[in-house]
């Protein structure tokens, strides 16, 4: 896994700027601590950072090849292609010889043999830059899915690309506006197709080729969920279920660096644990790793609700020792989900005031102690969007309202605590509804679908094209922050295909949660993992953190000139801090501070909203 970073502009000679570049370059350092590369041309410079995990000596980027007459394609590349091993006969069929075992130089020799289209046979987690010096044309490619980043920004006639917003605001010539439309769209965990907070810069929406060449800026969407004839039965389902996904993670163990996998004794992370672990035995490999988290106090402090019905730990510990994996925890105080350090280099590691609070700051503090041990971790992120996990898409109350249905449990800020004036320059309410709308008209159906099966269809298809997309950004941001790689089988775009298609009724059978996927799964795991009710990501109880929080917004309120009562509203925010101690036991009911707090540093970092 990678950072990439560069510039293209056809009027301008960049072989005299290339500072410009290096410097985009370096911020990327986070995401490849292994090696850098440059490759820069006269309209063209791109730009790399490595962490190796393929063939760790030939995969050095960027990559090209000469094609003569001078000129040369060049691939600055970040992510995983996990169908090269076919892809490389395929291209030694037709003449082409390789010098390296990456999957770097396959995508590479892709383009040369089957052009611009060669990313619809790529099967992977993937964002990256390739130019064509030929052509005079700059590709900007982003898998299905979404599971690996690429932002692109104008610059006068020419265009900047990194993975991370970091390295386009690196560049000496970019201004940092922050845009208040695209503030509120973040806040509003609307996620709308490549708008993000900075004034003119983009996001690549998942599924896309952006291209610059002589004809200026322009997107093609070269995947997206569509609606097919689905007849397997529910057996017949649950085999090809297990059948993809058995496929899915022994492509997806190929590594040459230690490998892991992040085991929270919930029905996913299980699943691909003891997948691979039966892998690995038909391989003679050894024993899976696998790396749990926990809190200090955790057997005392816990309380149960509806959101988070029990603790992970006993779980994934009889899951461990039913499959035999090299299980460790890694435990963490309430000190160092309150440590300074640890939250900037949350915030560093989003580019934006995103944040789950402490779910966010324990899951870095996770990935750095894994990587002490592992450089890449297996994740069970998105089996709840593709099999319907979450609760929302079993509560009635949520399936009905004319919402995205995750706001019925999940805000990063309650509307009530936006500052009136914000609230109303965004249209912040009609935003929302508009966006929401928008998605809703994207989703197809078929004349057979009865209304309760369109229903479901579109709570599925809001699901992975507006919530996954958060997730998996905030998962890649946070692991790339420690060098660590995690990869997500259940994004298998194969996977997300047959399984959008199969009838509710088969995805939950009964009723029953993510039904399916426990057919699939039923030889694999305890009874008592593959009857358990969904719990997300576990957060802190500890009073000592809820102690902290609150003196953070106490602070904050003291500093009536910060910019982020431009966005949140004091008042407001007084008001929540006299609600009784204990309330704030539960991430939901925290995220509001947690925001106000990431917002007040952002903002002090990139300047107030524009115009």
């Amino acid at each position: 896994m990678c950072g990439i970073a560069g510039w293209a502009d056809l009027g301008r000679d960049l072989t005299q700027e290339a500072d410009g570049a290096e410097a985009m370059v370096r911020t990327m350092a986070c995401r490849g601590p292994d090696a850098s590369g440059m490759n820069v041309g006269t309209h063209a410079v791109l730009g790399h950072r490595r962490l190796s995990i393929i063939d760790l000596e030939g995969g050095r980027q960027p990559m090209s090849e000469p094609l003569g007459g001078g000129s040369e394609v060049v691939l600055s590349y970040s992510g995983e292609v996990y169908n090269f091993p076919e892809l490389r006969e395929q291209l030694r069929s037709h003449g082409h010889t390789f010098r390296t075992r990456s999957d770097t130089e396959v995508v590479l020799r892709a383009y040369l043999q089957w052009g611009p289209d060669f990313v619809e046979r790529l099967n992977g987690m993937f964002g990256f830059a390739l130019w064509d010096g030929r052509a005079e044309r700059l590709l900007l490619v982003r898998d299905r899915l979404g599971i690996k980043p690429v932002y692109v920004a104008r610059l006068g006639g020419g265009v900047l690309f990194g993975s991370e917003p970091k390295a386009i605001l690196a560049h000496p010539e970019f201004s940092a506006a922050v845009d208040p439309t695209g503030l509120a769209d973040m806040l509003g965990l609307i996620k709308s197709p490549g708008m993000t907070p900075f004034r003119g810069m983009e996001e690549v929406p998942p599924g896309h080729v952006v291209t610059y060449d002589r004809n200026g800026l322009r997107s093609r969407r070269y995947w997206q969920l569509t609606r097919q004839p689905h007849g397997d039965d529910l057996d017949t389902a649950a085999r090809t279920v297990r059948e993809l996904l058995e496929d899915t993670v022994r492509r997806q163990l190929v590594a040459d660096v230690p490998l892991c996998s992040l085991l929270s004794g919930g029905l996913d992370s299980s699943v691909l644990t003891a997948l691979a672990s039966a892998a690995e035995a038909r391989s003679g490999g050894e024993p899976v790793r696998s790396f749990a988290v926990d809190f200090v106090g955790a057997d005392t402090d816990f309380r149960a609700s509806e959101f988070r019905p029990e603790r992970d730990s006993p779980y994934a510990l009889e899951v461990a020792r039913h499959l035999g994996t090299e299980h460790r925890v890694i435990e963490l105080a309430a000190h160092e989900l309150m440590d300074d350090d640890a939250r900037r280099s949350v915030l560093r590691a989003h580019d934006l005031p995103l944040t789950f609070g402490d779910v966010d700051t324990s899951l870095h503090l996770l990935f750095r102690g894994i990587r002490q041990h592992s450089t890449v971790a297996l994740s069970g992120e998105s089996a709840d969007e593709v099999f319907g996990g979450y609760l929302w898409f079993h509560d009635p109350a949520a399936i009905a309202a004319d919402r995205f249905p995750w706001l019925s449990r999940m805000q990063l800020i309650t509307p009530d605590l936006l500052a009136p004036g914000f609230r109303a320059a965004t249209r912040f309410d009609e935003h929302r509804a508009d966006s929401y709308r928008q998605a809703i008209d994207g989703v197809e159906h078929l004349p057979e679908d009865d209304a309760h099966e369109r229903r479901m269809r579109e709570i599925s298809h809001l699901n992975l094209t507006r919530w996954l997309p958060v997730l998996l950004d905030r998962k890649d941001r946070l692991s790339m922050a420690a060098g660590l790689e995690v990869r997500v089988p259940f994004c298998d775009h194969r996977l997300v295909e047959y399984v959008y298609n199969t009838p509710w009724h088969i995805k939950a059978p009964g009723g029953e949660p993510k039904g399916l996927l426990k057919q699939a799964a039923a030889d694999l795991l305890p009874r008592s993992v593959l009857d358990r009710r969904k719990s997300p990501y576990p957060t802190t109880a500890d009073l000592l953190y809820e102690k902290d929080l609150r003196t953070r917004v106490r602070s904050l309120l003291e500093r009536r000139s910060s910019p982020a009562f431009d966005v949140v509203d004091a008042t407001g925010l007084s008001r929540l801090l006299r609600q009784p101690e204990g309330y704030f036991n539960t991430q939901l009911r925290r995220n509001s501070m947690e925001t106000a707090l990431f917002l007040d540093e952002w903002m002090r970092g990139h300047g107030g909203l524009s115009a």
